[in-house]
């Protein structure tokens, strides 16, 4: 069934502040020529490319040191703008497809869901440029895919990077900044699924100078998006916008600063929440989960649910390099976000399949403040007679969050699957749209780091590192007190993570290298929300990694390969004690082990081919829960919603120098739904197809559908009673200008 919906460019409050910024362009190069001398002006036309990045190009979030992937003794995947370009991604999630073993979702309740290695999002780091908010889970929700620049990513455990978290891996968005790549304009519009009204403008400011080492003097970028579109569930629609400001100031040869600001909204009406799971006989939802065809795209929460949030990055970043071998870089961030939820959350079927039951309505407020300092030092020396590079720095942070919940569990009602009643969230018994606070709390981190790259000689070299965190949270409660819930309590943690890898050059294009790295993360939630049962006399959960691989170039350079093994270990996680169901202990274990394979090649001019490959055998090694009151051991099933296989392939053919036509395949295996393993959705398989003309240097026109096959497929499973459906066939139709 061909479920597209097509959403025509709607005037939106945001697609008139993008057409604003629009109609400033042609008065833009007048204003600046007061102050411009002989512009250079770079036109960026992007290569048709689906292979990430050189092994040879460095990839900052992974590595103090700004190592490349090939002197990484890890698992590393840099995906840049031409491979984001190439793809046709539209997200920040889209853009994980290029990287081997990760999967994703994005329900309202938890919309920066991915799982990589056997572990949840809760067990990953996600950043934003090098930056975590410390709440991945929640603030790392999926963004317009056009305010980036690339997407950093490290399998396994990470903690010695940025801290808490990690344990699975670390994803870093980079967002587009000015650089010295001199002058260019870059528009985009786009209709079909989703509508997009889009702008990247650089202009330098100056003249090239001795005191800024002629690299292009003053720059300003502003990166501006609009979109609006739906997730094909009746009713679910979404607006949203962002804007971006930044300005690159040399202030000596040897001394940069950068201001960037970036401003990002969203509101999506009447979110989706999920599909409900048909039942068998007994009421129960058992094997293989069963969805009616007739309720896809239907949407049971009120008609005037609400998820809206506002977000404001501030960076000042400052670099001095005092010489060739020398770098100190400073930066001093600021983040503000506000998150708002009014819905009613949850469906499941009664009645023989006949009726849907609503409940768990909850209206909910997150105001989260962040302001952060981070210092780094790095410096090319040596170590005797060895070459051996060396970073040392600090982190500090300061994290707080006041959530304002009121949750009523119903029921409510009992609805028509296929013609749900009209319902409005005010009207639901026991809410009011009254914000009182739960409980602010209060993470203050601060830690010291270092990392050292040393060769060792006959092409071997000792890569290190190792961070030491102090974390104290500072938890006050707004509501009644009570033994479970004190009026306040505060707890202090002292992780120490680290990093200890080889890398042997078997010749300058392969390499093989084995490492061990550690991570730390809570026994349970985010420290940023976390409660006192939460945490209380815990203390934050290990993780370990050992990872073997290799990694190398062929065909002159036109192909790449990576292979790696690893076996991860958490421990200390929270489970109830099998001896007392009424207490919580910290002694469970989860552990994974896989094998990652990606390739990449261009064996002609008018083909590029790249594939990836992950196998990952994930399970409890001793987790109990409680089941109607007894104590259940869950050892050797495997984590909800984590795929034993993800593989995806993409092609992309060139049979004219304007045109190119591309494929995508991509593969998530068997997910079970509960930690029982009583449920599961099978396998699925996702294809796409583009194609792409440039008749002029300037201009492309391309366009694209995903979920050829219109395949309706699970992208998380609940563990009681729905599913939250991908996304059906969609198409996207687009124009770019570049001058």
């Amino acid at each position: 069934m061909f479920r597209t919906v097509v959403v025509m460019p709607v005037m939106t409050q945001a697609h008139r502040f993008v057409l604003a910024a629009l109609a400033l362009l042609p008065a833009a190069p007048a204003l600046m020529a007061q102050t411009q001398a002989a512009p250079t002006q770079r036109i960026e036309v992007v290569a048709a490319t689906s292979a990430a990045s050189s092994l040879d190009e460095a990839v900052a979030g992974a590595s103090r040191l700004h190592l490349t992937p090939r002197q990484q003794p890890a698992s590393v995947t840099l995906v840049d703008t031409q491979a984001i370009e190439a793809m046709g991604a539209q997200s920040t999630q889209d853009i994980l497809g290029a990287v081997a073993g990760i999967s994703w979702s994005a329900q309202p309740g938890s919309p920066g869901s991915v799982f990589y290695r056997g572990f949840g999002s809760g067990s990953l780091t996600q950043l934003w440029n090098g930056l975590s908010v410390q709440y991945d889970a929640i603030a790392a929700r999926p963004v317009d895919a056009w305010s980036v620049a690339a997407v950093e990513v490290i399998g396994g455990a990470s903690g010695f990077l940025y801290g808490t978290g990690g344990v699975g891996g670390t994803i870093n968005i980079v967002t587009k900044v000015a650089d010295a790549g001199g002058d260019f304009t870059h528009l985009r519009a786009a209709a079909g699924t989703t509508s997009r009204l889009a702008l990247d403008l650089q202009r330098r400011l100056g003249a090239p100078s001795s005191e800024d080492g002629g690299d292009g003097g003053h720059a300003l970028r502003l990166v501006a998006n609009a979109t609006q579109g739906t997730h094909a569930a009746s009713g679910d629609g979404r607006r949203s916008a962002q804007l971006a400001a930044s300005w690159r100031l040399p202030l000596a040869s040897t001394l940069t600063h950068l201001l960037a600001l970036e401003r990002q909204w969203e509101q999506v009406d009447q979110p989706y929440w999920g599909t409900p799971l048909q039942r068998d006989a007994a009421g129960a939802i058992l094997g293989r989960i069963a969805i009616d065809p007739a309720t896809v795209g239907v949407n049971y929460n009120v008609v005037d649910g609400l998820y809206r949030q506002d977000v404001t990055w501030l960076r000042s970043v400052l670099r001095w390099q005092p010489s060739p071998a020398a770098v100190f870089t400073h930066t001093l961030y600021h983040y503000d976000a506000q998150r708002d939820y009014e819905n009613v959350e949850t469906y499941a079927f009664v009645d023989a399949n006949t009726r849907v039951v609503r409940g768990n309505a909850l209206l909910q407020r997150h105001d989260q403040q962040l302001y952060g300092s981070r210092g780094e030092f790095s410096f090319k020396g040596r170590l005797g007679a060895l070459a051996s590079d060396s970073a040392l720095g600090w982190d500090w942070s300061f994290n707080r969050q006041t959530r304002f919940p009121l949750s009523v569990a119903g029921p409510f009602d009992r609805t028509d699957p296929y013609a749900p009643a009209a319902t409005y969230f005010l009207a639901t018994p026991g809410i009011t749209r009254s914000y009182t606070p739960g409980a602010t709390n209060r993470l203050h981190t601060g830690a010291l780091f270092a990392e050292n790259r040393t060769v060792l000689g006959a092409g071997l070299a000792l890569v290190s590192a190792l961070r030491a965190d102090r974390i104290t949270l500072q938890v006050v409660n707004h509501r009644s007190p009570t033994a479970s819930n004190p009026a306040r309590f505060h707890i202090a943690y002292h992780p120490i993570t680290g990093r200890i890898g080889l890398v042997k050059d078997l010749s300058p294009a392969w390499q093989l290298y084995a490492q061990y790295s550690t991570a730390a993360d809570p026994p349970a939630g985010a420290l940023a929300t976390a409660n006192y049962a939460a945490l209380r006399d815990f203390d934050l959960t290990r993780g370990r990694q050992f990872e073997i691989g290799s990694k190398a170039s062929f065909d002159q350079g036109r192909g790449q390969w990576r292979v790696a093994l690893y076996d991860i270990v958490r421990r200390n996680i929270a489970m109830p004690d099998p001896d007392d169901r009424t207490r919580v202990i910290a002694v469970g274990q989860q552990s994974s082990q896989g094998v990652e394979l990606a390739m990449q090649w261009a064996p002609t001019p008018a083909w590029t081919l790249a594939g990836h490959l992950s196998l990952t055998r994930a399970h409890y090694d001793a987790f109990t829960e409680t089941v109607g009151g007894v104590v259940v051991s869950r050892a050797g099933q495997r984590p909800p919603n984590t795929p034993a296989q993800v593989a995806g392939v993409q092609a992309d053919w060139r049979p004219a120098a304007q045109w190119t036509l591309s494929a995508q395949w991509r593969h998530v295996g068997r997910r079970y739904a509960n930690s029982a393993n009583s449920a599961w959705d099978e396998a699925y398989d996702l294809f796409s197809a583009g194609l792409s003309w440039r008749p002029d240097p300037r201009l492309t026109l391309r366009a694209q559908v995903f979920n050829l096959a219109d395949t309706v497929y699970a992208a998380t499973v609940g563990a009681s009673s729905q599913a939250y459906l991908g996304a059906p066939r969609t198409v996207a139709i687009s124009a770019d200008w570049r001058f």
